[in-house]
């Protein structure tokens, strides 16, 4: 291996172990399950963060309206901090702060804007304990989520899972426990096959001019992580989209050369795969990333299996971020760029 990607490789390989570690951290803070997410008694809940942290916050909270039945939102941190009165109505509110490092500025300011407020509560997730955020609200920990690359790879995966089966846990469900138990069990030759599989990928053919990431539901942050992904360490051009507002104008772009990878639900499976084979009828080259490949996959160009089939979309989405973290990895290095340091980046993003 070359002195580029040193550190961005083992972190996305590493991804099995940190969520077996914010599996057995959650078991060591089920008071603050009981504490934050079991109270019914707030009328909303905010999943709050910024970059990859906001996408994360997307899936927290798909996750939480659906396996808990209540009202929950995702905004980046700067809209809480800058225009609270447009995102937030009165009622009882918890602010859930999302942040690898505890140390995002919009963060941590948007969680000092709210904290002394009679009708607001705060906590948050993080990977360090002794970060500023942690400091100022209860924090949940993933222990082998911290990473010394700028890209966020097993810190987003660690993290998404601890917040998901805390969800899980306070549903009191042990069906949606055994899903992240499953989805736990499934991660460790997920992450074996995707790592080949984007290596031949990127490896055995020319680069793509543009990339198009899709997905619905709680695979939208999915969508959305995998493009900044692929932009933070290989500089390319790319967008996400939900998958059927693909078609409403942004499909304009198609064009041989392009890529399209389509993060497949199994809620909507079939609407979803129309679409990516409307793509393909365009002459774009078509990636699925599915539970399972069948008879009503084959028209694609590639297709990579989670395995999962019978879990929930929510519980297999962190079975889907490996291979999008190795497209970007790959990629990268065929470019023959660094994605430890990506080009204007730092791993803290700080305002004065």
């Amino acid at each position: 291996m070359t002195a580029h990607g040193k550190l961005t490789y083992p972190e996305i390989q590493e991804q099995a172990e940190a969520l077996a570690g914010a599996r057995q951290q959650l078991d060591r803070q089920s008071d603050w399950v009981d504490a934050y997410l079991k109270d019914s008694r707030y009328d909303e809940v905010f999943f709050i963060g910024s970059g990859s942290s906001y996408y994360q916050a997307q899936i927290m909270a798909s996750t939480f309206r659906r396996w808990l039945g209540r009202r929950a939102s995702a905004y980046p941190s700067s809209e809480i901090l800058l225009f609270r009165d447009h995102s937030a109505v009165p009622g009882r509110k918890l602010l859930v702060g999302v942040s690898r490092s505890g140390e995002s500025s919009e963060v941590v300011q948007a969680i000092r804007s709210v904290r002394d407020l009679p009708d607001w509560t705060v906590c948050g997730i993080t990977c360090y304990a002794d970060s500023t955020m942690a400091q100022l609200a209860p924090c949940l920990v993933s222990p082998l989520g911290a990473e010394q690359s700028t890209v966020m790879t097993k810190s987003f995966s660690s993290m998404t899972f601890l917040m998901q089966a805390a969800i899980a846990q306070a549903s009191g469900s042990a069906e949606y426990a055994w899903q992240m138990d499953a989805a736990l069990s499934a991660s460790e030759s997920v992450v074996r096959a995707a790592d080949e599989f984007a290596r031949q990928l990127v490896e055995n053919r020319d680069l793509f001019r543009n990339y198009i990431y899709l997905g619905m539901g709680p695979l939208f942050g999915v969508a959305q992580e995998a493009c900044l992904k692929i932009k933070e360490m290989a500089n390319v051009w790319t967008e996400s989209f939900g998958t059927l507002e693909y078609r409403h104008g942004p499909k304009s772009i198609v064009e041989p050369g392009t890529l399209i990878v389509a993060v497949i639900s199994e809620q909507a499976r079939a609407y979803e795969l129309k679409v990516a084979e409307e793509m393909k009828g365009y002459g774009a080259n078509v990636l699925l990333v599915t539970a399972q490949a069948g008879e009503d996959t084959s028209f694609a160009d590639f297709v990579f299996e989670t395995g999962g089939r019978t879990l929930s979309d929510d519980a297999r989405a962190v079975l889907t971020m490996p291979l999008l973290q190795f497209i970007g990895y790959y990629t990268s290095m065929k470019k023959n760029l660094n994605p430890d340091n990506p080009r204007n980046l730092t791993q803290v993003v700080q305002i004065q």
